[in-house]
């Protein structure tokens, strides 16, 4: 496994674990525990979680794995994210669909985090989306609590614009040390308006999420999806290389951005396949050549 520094004290494992399906993949506490143990046997160490996940509920059968065996703590990386609300029957109290970036909701909601995930303290804690209504005063305020408290060592964002993270870092004392953006051979977005670019600029490493397109990439009607599988066999081709996934994978890992894919998959073998891209590394050529397929057209 390889490993990105994010910081002088964090680095995060190239492969990011996340938990968004937990409480689809109908396990037993147990079974998830064997779960984080592969992972970990591994080398993937970083996990990612939100707390409106799985309607309120995936850091909580998280929480419930790891109790099992509270050793594994120290041996890996906990990111959550805050922020986006809709009606649960875990928190009946939310009536609708909307963000809180208040200073009381944040606080609330990374102590909440906490809890569920039964650890004592969170590595990273992420504001999933900014509201249009936000008060970054508010938000720099409670990351300063949570640090002091020692709550949440680390900060960062999640689907944020280059403008929107520099006005709130501006606003926060502590760096904000990544963004969750959606990146994937289907999503060109974060490599055209700028995203990666301000990220290189600044030195920080982005988290992928959705790197596989939510599976359109397998999808034999989506046309986008077709171009893009048939280039990345051929590339494959030679490099002794024919699971799409991989190639998919070792696609953004080739990237100078170091972007680190989060997994959504609760099978081990799609893991392992996961962990396998990162010995295959393509040219700029091999590249662009994926990068024009999924664009469909020609670059200038």
């Amino acid at each position: 496994m390889q490993y990105t520094s994010l910081t002088k004290d964090l680095s995060f494992s190239r492969i990011i674990q996340g938990f968004w399906r937990l409480d689809k993949w109908q396990q037993t506490p147990q079974q998830t525990l064997t779960f984080i143990h592969q992972l970990l046997e591994l080398g993937i160490t970083t996990f990612d979680h939100a707390a409106c996940y799985g309607g309120f509920t995936t850091e909580g059968c998280f929480g419930q794995a790891l109790a099992l065996d509270k050793s594994l703590r120290e041996k890996m990386t906990l990111v959550s994210k805050c922020g986006i609300l809709y009606p649960n029957q875990e928190l009946p109290e939310i009536k609708s669909h909307y963000y809180d970036n208040s200073y009381e909701h944040i606080v609330w909601s990374a102590e909440r985090s906490i809890q569920q995930l039964q650890c004592e303290q969170l590595d990273v804690l992420l504001i999933h989306r900014l509201s249009p209504c936000a008060d970054p005063e508010q938000i720099a305020r409670a990351f300063e609590i949570l640090h002091q408290a020692g709550k949440v060592r680390h900060f960062g964002v999640s689907n944020y614009t280059p403008a929107k993270f520099s006005m709130l870092q501006s606003y926060v004392k502590q760096p904000l040390i990544t963004n969750q953006i959606e990146i994937s051979p289907l999503h060109l977005n974060a490599f055209d308006d700028g995203s990666l670019d301000f990220l290189l600029e600044k030195r920080i490493k982005p988290m992928a999420w959705s790197p596989l397109a939510g599976g359109r990439l397998f999808d034999k009607t989506d046309k986008q999806g077709i171009a893009i599988a048939t280039q990345l066999l051929e590339i494959g081709k030679t490099k002794d290389e024919d699971r799409l996934d991989v190639l998919a994978l070792a696609w953004l890992l080739s990237h100078p951005a170091h972007i680190m894919p989060i997994l959504g998959s609760g099978n081990i073998e799609r893991v392992r396949n996961a962990a396998d891209a990162l010995k295959i590394t393509f040219t700029e050529e091999e590249w662009i050549k994926v990068y024009v397929a999924s664009q469909g057209f020609d670059i200038p």
